[in-house]
């Protein structure tokens, strides 16, 4: 069960914009909601747990209940991990909208068969849509192309570009560099590139808990390298304020950043806070 620290004011915010191209809300951690000029709604990557303290902590309110949600069209996943694909978080707004769950291969497995929406969420088994690195979906105004990610900590991760007719937006889930991206930029013309930034920090061990030094998202030189290869003209860094013991200033890359004619804007967002491509 979810409990939100904000109300409904955030879903509620998301049902009433009309936004002229695309309105993009960031949830924390590596949540976005993307509502298009006609309505069409998606989710990608909406985690609304606390973590497993005290390994991982939750250093951010959590913007919504699930349950609040009145549309959506799709929910996306990135990759396996529980920040990513939750059934507290995630099978509630498939329940209540009868949207699908579009996820490679391993991130369903959790969904179907670990978690088991279907029977603890009221979730029809055709909800679960696996999805591979090359497919292309129709999701109301947005053509959604499912594309490469490199996370060594994941078994099957992927990204994903949003296509409207207002611009594109990049999300990578929890990637760091890979050469594939030259390709995927010179594929798309990715307006926002949404790109997973942390620092090195020191954490319990999932099985000792003894302190352990990690490294799970991008340094301040892996993702101004990822934006510069895929070209984008807006960077939006996600992730940084989630983990007690991984955060991180994303306004520190404007000095990374500022020599390369990619990213051209540095675009720092708080939970809550809208951007929008036009």
């Amino acid at each position: 069960m979810v409990h939100s620290d904000w109300g409904d004011w955030l879903p509620s915010a998301v049902a009433d914009a009309d936004p002229d191209g695309v309105a993009v809300w960031y949830l924390g951690c590596n949540g976005f909601v993307l509502k298009g000029s006609e309505g069409t709604t998606l989710f990608v990557d909406p985690y609304l747990g606390t973590g497993d303290p005290p390994r991982t902590v939750r250093m951010i309110p959590v913007p919504f209940d699930p349950r609040d949600v009145t549309g959506a069209d799709a929910v996306f996943a990135t990759h396996e991990h529980t920040d990513h694909v939750h059934g507290p978080s995630q099978a509630p707004i498939l329940a209540e909208t009868g949207c699908p769950l579009y996820a490679p291969d391993d991130s369903v497995a959790v969904a179907r068969d670990d978690e088991e929406w279907h029977d603890r969420y009221a979730v029809d088994d055709d909800q679960y849509r696996e999805v591979v690195e090359g497919d292309t979906l129709e999701v109301g105004e947005f053509t959604v192309h499912v594309e490469v990610a490199h996370d060594p900590d994941a078994t099957h991760p992927v990204s994903y570009v949003f296509e409207h007719d207002a611009g594109t937006v990049f999300h990578g889930g929890d990637t760091k560099p890979t050469d594939e991206f030259e390709r995927v930029g010179d594929e798309y013309d990715v307006d926002v590139g949404i790109l997973a930034f942390g620092s090195v920090g020191q954490i319990p061990d999932k099985q000792t808990r003894e302190p352990t030094v990690k490294r799970w998202y991008n340094d301040e030189n892996q993702i101004v390298e990822c934006a510069r290869d895929l070209q984008v003209d807006r960077l939006l860094p996600s992730h940084w304020d989630m983990w007690k013991g991984m955060t991180a200033d994303p306004t520190a890359l404007h000095e990374h950043a500022r020599s390369f004619e990619h990213p051209e804007r540095l675009d720092v967002v708080e939970i809550g806070d809208r951007v929008d491509v036009e």
